[in-house]
């Protein structure tokens, strides 16, 4: 499965180990940013993730912050993406099945 994967800088070192799992895993991922812990402003790596979900370049993504709230608002703001923040498997199961 081909994932964008993006982050914000309170989430960088968690992203790298997503992004290491999903690649042993098998799976084609696009680290979209950012690599290091500097203040960044969040959309700006939310959208273009949900950019390349949108418009099939990925096949999902995740986006990775210190709630996860702003990054899905941000996500949801682009036509064609659906975001959720997870925070469970059945939380992960609901936003399959509505989504």
């Amino acid at each position: 499965m081909r994932i964008a994967l993006a982050a914000d800088h309170a989430a960088v070192s968690e992203k790298a180990a997503v992004a290491e799992m999903l690649r042993a895993a098998g799976h084609e991922v696009s680290d979209l940013g950012p690599f290091d812990d500097q203040s960044v402003d969040y959309p700006d790596y939310a959208a273009p993730a949900a950019r390349a979900v949108a418009t099939g370049e990925a096949e999902r993504a995740v986006l990775l912050c210190g709630t996860g709230i702003g990054q899905s608002i941000a996500a949801n703001k682009v036509h064609g993406a659906r975001a959720a923040v997870i925070t469970s498997d059945a939380a992960a199961e609901m936003s399959r099945r509505h989504n």
